[in-house]
């Protein structure tokens, strides 16, 4: 009960970003790259080349409620994953992404690589000092059955702006596999989802998206998508 509470707490008291994706080529990724990098940094975790890989097993339950509802377009959902980069089992989290009214906020928790893989091998036990995310999530994986579905795997570029808290992502050679025990392995066998030279271009902020931001899009008349890479996975893979 002490676990639920301190869920239905943190989650009154949640501050949702805005999140908008475009369908993008190449070529439009890179004039748009042209554009902000002189005023957007860098994010420090890409390393020397601004690039990181991103790997993350996505659950659902025996109904597939996550991935209807975001067919669907539901106005009030959650999904929940478990994410490393670059292949480092030594970082693991697992996080939670909740929709509500056009905009997301993201629960995470640390886990072990050992109850990464106990996890998706189906041997998942609670630890007695479980964060309440953990908690939650192992409700759900007995109540709801929640299981792992498929891997999404894609290159990450990524723009930082501090105001506003602007984050810009380049996310390239989007990927999936349903390989779910291989999850933790450096190298994954994976089956690209997106028609060749398609990259996808995401941009969350809080309040408000700077001008010039969103005027380098308008120049590029990208048209906003609900693209769900996870669905994209789901049916390709």
């Amino acid at each position: 009960m002490g676990m639920q509470l301190g869920i239905m707490k943190e989650e009154s008291t949640l501050k949702y970003r805005n999140e908008i994706k475009y369908i993008c080529s190449e070529q439009e990724l890179r004039l748009i790259e042209q554009q902000i990098q002189s005023i957007c940094k860098r994010d420090s975790h890409a390393g020397s080349q601004g690039i990181y890989e991103v790997r993350s097993v996505y659950f659902d339950d025996y109904n597939d409620s996550c991935y209807l509802e975001n067919k669907n377009g539901v106005n009030s959902r959650e999904k929940f994953r478990i994410r490393i980069y670059n292949g480092d089992m030594s970082r693991v989290r697992l996080e939670c992404k909740q929709k509500q009214n056009g905009k997301n906020h993201k629960f995470s928790a640390a886990l072990t690589g050992e109850q990464c893989m106990s996890i998706l091998q189906g041997n998942f036990a609670l630890p007695e000092e479980a964060p309440p995310l953990l908690g939650k999530f192992y409700l759900q994986y007995h109540t709801k059955m929640l299981r792992p579905k498929v891997i999404v795997q894609y290159e990450r570029t990524p723009f930082i702006y501090e105001t506003g808290n602007v984050r810009i992502t380049f996310d390239r050679y989007v990927s999936g596999s349903k390989n779910i025990l291989d999850f933790g392995q450096k190298k994954l066998d994976v089956r690209p989802v997106m028609q060749t030279g398609l990259h996808v271009l995401e941009v969350k902020y809080d309040e408000f998206l700077p001008d010039f931001i969103r005027e380098t899009l308008q120049i590029q008349n990208l048209q906003q998508t609900a693209f769900s890479k996870y669905c994209m996975c789901r049916k390709f893979c």
